[in-house]
């Protein structure tokens, strides 16, 4: 029996976009490969506000989220994501993504994947990373007792932007409910955020632009001047804590995911401030 489903997902939470999902992490953000035969994972997913590697935009944005991966025998994946903004009065898709990667072991305990992904806003939308469409992405994943890996994302569109993800997790089995049926799972993980900013440059100013409500970076709060800072080198950005616990069957998994993101002193929205996110997620494996 397989507890462990597979979704390469591009949160914009993603995450990918994988950072709102984490992410789409996505993101997403993958659990284990299996190589065995052909999957179709289908997946829904509610978060309480658009995460983008722990950072938020000015006003909170819950959405809902369907996505759908193809896995192949190889490791060769497709996957696609749409989002819907629940305080968006337009148009019912308020984002979609699709992608491709690949999945693949190099040794025994250690397991690479390879993607890229383009998202498609709106001209007006508000995510803080519709300025750069398209994300490629490579992780390396140690798996021992704890799993640790390092991810790297190339952000490019209007702007470019590079991102480091070191994370460390451990998955913790609860027990069973159903005598071996089913398999209850806490995975505590931390990671740490680095990468370049230009992204928020963007949005700043299409917003200004817009006439769309801004967050005070600097100046005189009521003033209608803002005044961004010079994102051109690499800086860490946030640390990120989370809890997911799941409920697993051969098929399928049920998740609630508590995750609290503290940013650094050089984000350049909220410097100090800390972010709390709850998402509620169903996966189904064909």
């Amino acid at each position: 029996m397989r507890y462990a489903l597979i979704l390469p997902v591009f949160w914009l939470c993603y995450s990918s976009a994988q950072a709102q999902t984490d992410t789409a992490r996505t993101q997403a953000d993958s659990t284990q490969t299996d190589n065995k035969k052909v999957t179709l994972t289908l997946g829904a997913l509610y978060s309480n506000n658009a995460n983008y590697y722990g950072q938020t935009a000015a006003a909170p944005m819950p959405y809902l989220a369907a996505s759908a991966t193809l896995q192949f025998r190889s490791g060769i994946y497709f996957s696609g994501v749409g989002y819907r903004l629940l305080n968006d009065s337009g148009a019912a898709v308020s984002a979609t993504s699709a992608g491709a990667g690949i999945a693949f072991k190099i040794g025994k305990k250690l397991a690479a994947d390879l993607s890229y992904s383009h998202t498609f806003f709106p001209s007006n939308s508000p995510f803080l990373q519709a300025a750069n469409t398209d994300n490629a992405a490579a992780s390396l994943k140690y798996h021992y007792w704890m799993t640790t890996g390092v991810n790297v994302d190339y952000a490019f569109g209007k702007q470019q932007d590079v991102f480091v993800t070191l994370s460390t997790e451990k998955a913790i089995q609860l027990g069973s409910i159903f005598k071996g049926k089913d398999l209850i799972t806490l995975t505590p993980s931390v990671e740490a955020v680095g990468g370049t900013q230009h992204f928020y440059q963007t949005y700043v100013q299409e917003k200004k632009l817009l006439g769309l409500p801004l967050p005070i970076l600097s100046g005189i709060p009521g003033t209608s001047e803002t005044v961004t800072k010079e994102a051109t080198q690499f800086d860490l950005l946030s640390y990120s804590f989370k809890v997911p616990l799941a409920y697993n069957r051969a098929h399928y998994m049920v998740e609630l995911a508590y995750q609290l993101s503290v940013l650094s002193d050089k984000a350049l929205s909220g410097a100090g401030d800390a972010n709390s996110f709850f998402n509620c997620s169903f996966y189904y494996q064909f």
